[in-house]
């Protein structure tokens, strides 16, 4: 065995942090689209030498999120909204895909631990629904339900078993998890009833999981996929806000 994969690792996780740092920059609109950046004024940013910084670009031009324009300089894209709808079909595909490789490859406990995470969001939807009808908005629970929430996506694409496609999904992401939150918890302040009904086909989706039926299980997410994507494409904006995750 030699070292050269160790030697590489290092300047590996930079770049994938680097990566990360842009593109949440971009979607939380701190860069802004047709703002030029440059490798060096981004590694300064980020402090961080530009070799990664220059591998993360070159991932970010990939998504179409950054556009060259000289050897060292690029631009944030203009992103309008027919290719967000493009890019939101792609990602409802991909987690279409993530359920019916779950309903191939999930482990028995894999969907215990599922059902366990839907029985703490049961519990934290009957807390705020009484405390809505107080005329509270619970914050904190509902932070928390979104928390909760998070943990099952992550538990279903373990489910899936496939590096591959996980990897895809997080590239073609219409909104960065930060995004989505913002975006959502926005829409629960102007309509409290809103999204909370949408929980109920997580039990659905576990059955079909169960019972190896990937078409079923595709097709809920799916329709869960495009329902929530559209929800939050189409929340109403401040002046001067930027588009977030769904």
């Amino acid at each position: 065995m030699t070292d050269e994969p160790l030697a590489t690792l290092p300047s590996d996780t930079l770049a994938d942090r680097a990566y990360q740092a842009i593109r949440d920059a971009i979607a939380t609109g701190g860069l802004r689209a047709g703002e030029k950046v440059t490798e060096r004024g981004l590694a300064e940013q980020l402090s961080v030498s530009p070799t990664p910084v220059r591998e993360a670009i070159r991932r970010l031009e990939q998504d179409g999120l950054l556009v060259r324009k000289g050897p060292r300089t690029v631009t944030v894209s203009e992103i309008g909204d027919a290719a967000l709808q493009d890019l939101a079909e792609v990602e409802v595909g991909l987690r279409g895909m993530v359920a019916r490789f779950a309903a191939r490859h999930a482990t028995p406990a894999q969907l215990d631990a599922l059902d366990a995470i839907l029985d703490e969001a049961d519990d934290l939807l009957i807390l705020i629904v009484q405390r809505k009808r107080d005329g509270e908005l619970p914050q904190r629970h509902l932070t928390k339900l979104m928390d909760t929430m998070q943990r099952f996506n992550d538990a279903l694409e373990a489910c899936a078993g496939n590096p591959v496609l996980s990897r895809l999904l997080d590239q073609a992401r219409v909104f960065s998890q930060a995004e989505r939150r913002a975006r959502r918890l926005e829409r629960i302040t102007a309509d409290p009833s809103f999204s909370l009904d949408r929980y109920s086909s997580h039990r659905a989706l576990v059955r079909a999981l169960r019972a190896r039926d990937s078409v079923n299980a595709e097709a809920i997410l799916i329709a869960d996929a495009r329902g929530g994507l559209s929800d939050l494409l189409h929340a109403p904006r401040t002046a001067g806000e930027s588009v977030v995750d769904g």
